[in-house]
């Protein structure tokens, strides 16, 4: 049986993973100025990197935003498409082990998606996620480079930037310990330190996409969130989302492939369709 060949096809980023007896293969992202070039340039490296020939590939199933550019098959292999709501359900499943999650894919935007063993539904989203991030970045520290906003979020610190209970009342409020955060930005001054921002940016990004993820599962009994996508990279996610399931009392699972896992899901799918 050859390797499967999962592409998560962005605007600019693709993503790449083969699937192999069941074992995910040295999944590598790739950008490039266009989808097209992106994907090709990701797949020849893929090959290249792992030594695979084009004839050990069984098949290739492409999903994301960018897939819809792309029509017949790569490099004349077998090629499908599979819906990518599908595939997050199914590469987050396969990755963590939780079989009833809410997934939560952090992309430009952020989109939830409930599984309860087969039963994959996309249940809704919110337009909160990487592309807010570097938006407000450029905006408000002149710059959409990663590296340079997570070197800036490091030094700085989050209490000049949100309100805390703290702030605002003596005592705990009920459920609420004194360094929950009650409004995001409410204390940023107009000089405010880069450093400062940049925190801010980050924290509310995640805080809000968690909070989001949290009121999506209202009534469903679901007490798991995976979460998959770029955003899981950010060192502040271990900071933010312990304090989210000691509130709440849930978990979030970020699982070792979580920036593949939409991949790794349209290999999955492969035996579905």
């Amino acid at each position: 049986m050859g390797i499967i060949i999962g592409i998560d096809v962005g605007i600019s980023t693709t993503k790449i993973v083969g699937l192999k007896d069941g074992t995910v293969v040295s999944p590598i992202r790739i950008t490039a100025a266009d989808p097209i070039t992106s994907l090709y340039g990701a797949f020849g490296k893929y090959l290249h990197d792992n030594h695979i020939d084009l004839r050990d590939v069984e098949q290739v199933m492409l999903t994301g935003v960018g897939a819809g550019y792309v029509e017949g098959n790569i490099y004349d292999l077998p090629t499908a498409h599979t819906d990518e709501f599908l595939a997050d359900g199914l590469g987050a499943r396969f990755e963590s082990g939780v079989q009833k999650a809410i997934v939560v894919s952090m992309g430009t935007g952020t989109s939830f998606v409930q599984c309860n063993g087969d039963d994959i539904r996309h249940i809704g989203g919110i337009g909160i996620g990487g592309g807010t991030l570097q938006g407000l970045s450029r905006v408000m520290l002149d710059t959409r480079d990663w590296k340079q906003i997570q070197s800036l979020a490091m030094k700085g610190d989050i209490s000049n930037i949100n309100l805390s209970i703290g702030d605002i009342s003596s005592h705990p409020l009920p459920g609420l310990p004194m360094n929950a955060t009650a409004s995001l930005f409410s204390k940023a001054q107009y000089d405010a330190p880069k450093e400062d921002i940049a925190l801010g940016i980050i924290v509310m990004v995640l805080q809000t996409i968690g909070s989001a993820a949290i009121l999506s599962a209202l009534n469903s009994g679901i007490k798991d969130f995976v979460l998959i996508g770029n955003l899981t990279l950010l060192p502040q996610c271990k900071e933010i989302y312990p304090v989210l399931e000691k509130l709440y009392g849930v978990h979030f699972h970020i699982p070792k492939y979580a920036e593949f896992c939409t991949a790794i899901g349209a290999a999955l799918s492969y035996h579905k369709i």
